[in-house]
């Protein structure tokens, strides 16, 4: 099970690593490419989603996924289109920093019939998007502003209040291709506040990045946009030794 495996990580203080592919971004000679780098990597989990993916897209994606990896295949949908049973589980979000009902709910409902006959291991997760320096398509997407970065108390109370609704994961997100990674202040002060296991991803771009996140308690760390535009940066990662 996803979710006891983060749990036992949490437990031995090892830090898990995702790489987070959009469907709408990837075509087959990146994919290869990419999976060769992912398969001798110290990548834990693949995340697969995005804000806006053509219908089928993230179908096509998983199944290709399935022939070239044995790693964990997660869903991190943008909308409930982006569910597919060929999975190993989804993320099932809430937009808790936003108060648009349509995340908050709405597409948690749609969302059932394509879950509920499904092998699928739910997540229910928490997700709050901070501020990250720019517009990012999950705000334009969402219609939802992000919660400032230096609005620690907000964003701690935001994340307690997603521990206590019954999320047995919080997921601090600057945004895909944000300028800047959620702060380091800000994920010490939400780790010492709640007890499941906290994901942080949006605007990591480098090593230094990677181990500040892990240093200050992200138990999951997500890397995305950054691996798009830089294939080859996936090779600082390969076998490092500070991440187990």
């Amino acid at each position: 099970m996803i979710y006891d495996y983060f749990l036992s990580a949490m437990k031995e203080g090892k830090k898990l690593l995702a790489i987070l592919l959009d469907p709408d971004k990837l075509n087959q000679e990146m994919l290869n490419d990419l999976m060769l780098k992912v398969n001798d990597s110290t990548v834990n989990l693949i995340f697969v989603g995005g804000s806006t993916v053509p219908k089928n897209a993230t179908d096509e994606l998983v199944l290709n996924l399935r022939k070239k990896t044995s790693l964990p295949i997660v869903l991190f949908p943008g909308n409930f289109e982006q569910i597919t049973p060929h999975a190993d589980g989804v993320l099932f979000l809430s937009l808790i920093s936003g108060r648009n009902p349509e995340y908050l709910i709405n597409q948690q409902v749609k969302a059932v019939p394509h879950i509920q006959n499904t092998n699928l291991e739910i997540i229910p997760t928490g997700y709050i998007l901070i501020d990250g320096g720019k517009e990012t398509a999950v705000q334009k997407v969402s219609g939802t502003k992000p919660l400032l970065a230096q609005d620690i108390e907000q964003i701690t109370r935001t994340a307690i209040a997603g521990m206590y609704m019954g999320n047995k994961v919080i997921y601090l997100e600057a945004g895909s291709g944000a300028a800047n990674p959620v702060l380091p202040k800000v994920i010490k002060a939400v780790k010492e506040t709640i007890s499941i296991p906290l994901i942080v991803g949006g605007g990591i771009r480098s090593e230094k990045e990677l181990q500040e996140a892990y240093d200050n308690g992200a138990d999951l760390v997500v890397i995305g946009t950054a691996f798009e535009e830089n294939s080859n940066l996936l090779i600082n990662f390969t076998k490092n030794e500070h991440i187990h």
